[in-house]
């Protein structure tokens, strides 16, 4: 048994799960700048493509996650890896037309948006499904902790992407081709769930209170197993709804920043095209490691409680985020870009954790439906809004991500009352 609560190698697989999802579309967020330039598709169809992806995620995240307790969260999980291997070998096809000539701008990402709407549609399935299988088999601290871990996944993937994206570029696929290989990559963990990871019913009831912790705001402490059992989970309950504004507000603000920085490397540092991937692969490769240092580093450390992490999060994301968009040169954007993403790296988890912990075992698959849409919310128009901004000044997307950013550290502080340390 691992420190968070699951033995290790099922701990690796749900990891992976995780993992190879951040790795794959991270490593197309560092391409798609470039080819999109060299198919001369404006920037602005760039963020639309995952703006349309992520209305689908949100909506039906939700539906996976009621499905769970029926369809099992290892077959959820299966089908969010479907959804994942089929939408890359669909969005590298069309690039790879596209670049070869084969096909013109407008057939390329009209195929593309297709593809990442069904990533949006059935990719979603698999995180809610990882987050509620941890959730049922821990609690309070140990929860925390395996929660953090698992975003984690998302920092190394975010490593790993961009990292080993220009080993696989091979013809005739050329850029494209690291898209393809993902999808590879993808059915080898989609293999590993379906042979080793053991039935997801959880092996027995918890007894006595599931949450340790007092109510956002104060009150009584969470209800025992089985009091909320036939009531749903609603996206007002004062329990989770702070929880959810945090998402919402931190996370158009990590949209922002991750849409616009790849463009922002491009044009601040006036790099021609094809040498464009290799600088963009670096400034998300440094941002992955600060967020890694964060979450396996920091947070296990720190011990510090999710509304903690919430504020202070914020607040680095903010500066580091302000830092980005004043830079000259590669070395400021990355310095600033690094310490942003320190500043997410504990946020996210915080929100994540803090939600989580709110409710009940019986609720943890509606909770985990409501944190993975509350995350996909996030792409719906942050994207489009991101680029738009920065066609009007390069810096002003970012100094108006690290504003929003302090301003969702002072409504946290203000807002969730520390009625316990572990708040």
């Amino acid at each position: 048994m691992s420190a968070v609560g699951l033995p290790r190698g099922r701990f690796a697989l749900l990891f992976s799960v995780m993992l190879v999802a951040a790795a794959g579309n991270t490593a197309m967020q560092s391409l798609l700048p470039a080819i999109g330039r060299v198919l001369g598709v404006p920037d602005i169809m760039v963020a639309i493509a995952f703006s349309l992806s992520a209305i689908l995620w949100v909506v039906m995240a939700p539906v996976w996650a009621e499905r769970a307790d029926r369809r099992g969260r290892r077959a959820l999980m299966r089908l969010g890896l479907y959804g994942f291997v089929a939408s890359m070998l669909i969005c590298g096809g069309a690039l790879a037309a596209g670049l070869a000539g084969l096909a013109g701008a407008t057939v390329v990402f009209t195929i593309f948006i297709l593809g990442r709407g069904l990533y949006g549609a059935f990719g979603s399935a698999s995180p809610p499904a990882v987050q509620a299988y941890i959730a049922a088999r821990t609690a309070g601290e140990q929860r925390t902790n395996a929660l953090a871990l698992l975003a984690s996944s998302f920092g190394l993937g975010t490593i790993i992407g961009p990292a080993v994206a220009p080993l696989f570029i091979f013809p005739p696929l050329g850029l494209a081709a690291p898209v393809v290989s993902f999808a590879a990559i993808g059915a080898v963990v989609l293999a590993l769930i379906i042979l080793r990871l053991p039935d997801d019913s959880p092996s027995g009831t918890a007894q006595g209170q599931i949450v340790s912790y007092p109510a956002l705001g104060g009150g009584e402490a969470g209800p025992r197993e089985g009091e909320r059992e036939n009531a749903k989970l609603r996206w007002t309950d004062p329990r989770v709804l702070p929880w959810h504004v945090m998402g919402i507000v931190g996370g158009h603000g990590q949209a922002v920043l991750l849409t616009v920085i790849g463009f922002l490397v491009i044009d601040r540092l006036a790099l021609p095209l094809d040498h464009a991937q290799q600088w963009i692969a670096i400034v998300l490769m440094a941002g992955a490691l600060a967020s890694l240092l964060a979450q396996w580093g920091l947070i296990p450390r720190l011990k510090l409680a999710p509304r903690q992490l919430v504020i202070w999060g914020s607040i680095v994301a903010a500066i580091g985020t302000a830092i980005t968009g004043v830079a000259g040169g590669v070395y400021g954007i990355t310095l600033g870009y690094a310490l942003a993403s320190l500043g997410f790296g504990l946020y996210r988890p915080g929100f994540t954790a803090g939600a989580s912990l709110a409710v009940t075992l019986k609720e943890q698959n509606a909770v985990a439906g409501m944190v993975t849409s509350v995350n996909g919310l996030a792409y719906i128009a942050a994207p489009t809004i991101g680029v738009a901004v920065y066609g009007l000044g390069l810096s002003w997307p970012f100094l108006g991500t690290a504003a929003l950013m302090v301003g969702l550290a002072a409504w946290t502080h203000m807002r969730v009352t520390p009625s316990s340390p572990a708040v």
